[in-house]
């Protein structure tokens, strides 16, 4: 996997600057036929992309304002591990409005994408009380009390209805706003699984309240334990979620 394959993208097609694209990727700023628009290449299967174009083609569909990925030239949406994306203007949420209208948003992707097939390779984590590894996450590696206190918070949501969700959508990074529009971006770590992991936000703009939100927030707490083990911000998410007794 090179930058040699955004030459599908037309002759021109040239990179401008890296962006920030978290660690499992590499993210710049391009220019395609005189626009600006955002490339990524990473290590994703074929499939694997697959889901993620097919799933932002749905939502855009819809009338959510995703990055759907640009076609090349002959109209692939990604080439050995490359898609690029159009460049959304906009800035972070600032403020507790501006997190409930993130919030209605991602309601609407739960709404519109329920019962959707899982990404090829990952867990949902209610699957993970059974299932020992799934995409980033590998239980093996964390040490087994920790394991027993994740499962426990996902036992939680048991019998809840799945849907797609965005991942990581407390990161102010990964929305970009207007006065119009809120847009989601950074689809890296979609999947299917319960909503609940989506809806802990800042200034709890879901509106989440009692047990609901008890369940919401540790459950969200142990799956970014989990897939981020073992690094400093790993740890503070398992400081979180609390022990099991006679565990």
């Amino acid at each position: 996997m090179s930058w040699d394959a955004l030459s599908a993208w037309g002759e021109d097609a040239t990179r401008i600057e890296p962006l920030t694209g978290g660690t499992s990727n590499d993210v710049w700023s391009v220019r395609i036929n005189g626009r600006r628009a955002v490339a990524r290449l990473g290590k994703r299967s074929d499939a694997d992309l697959a889901w993620e174009a097919s799933l932002l083609q749905h939502l855009d569909r819809n009338g959510l304002t995703v990055p759907v990925p640009i076609p090349t030239q002959d109209g692939r949406l990604f080439v050995n591990g490359l898609v690029v994306m159009p460049y959304i203007e906009g800035g972070p949420p600032r403020s507790a409005d501006d997190w409930r209208r993130v919030a209605e948003t991602l309601r609407e992707l739960h709404r519109l994408t329920r019962n959707w097939p899982q990404r090829p390779g990952w867990k949902a984590s209610t699957d993970l009380l059974h299932a020992e590894t799934g995409t980033r996450i590998d239980l093996n590696a964390m040490p087994p009390e920790s394991v027993i206190r994740c499962r426990a918070a996902w036992a939680r949501l048991v019998g809840h209805p799945t849907c797609a969700v965005h991942g990581n959508p407390g990161n102010p990074g990964n929305i970009i706003m207007t006065a119009d529009q809120v847009a989601l971006i950074d689809w890296d770590e979609a999947h299917v699984d319960v909503p609940e992991l989506d809806l802990v936000l800042p200034h709890n703009a879901a509106g989440l309240e009692g047990s609901a939100r008890d369940a919401a927030e540790q459950a969200a707490a142990a799956w970014e334990a989990a897939v981020c083990w073992k690094d400093d911000y790993a740890e503070k998410r398992l400081a979180e979620v609390r022990p099991v007794e006679n565990a």
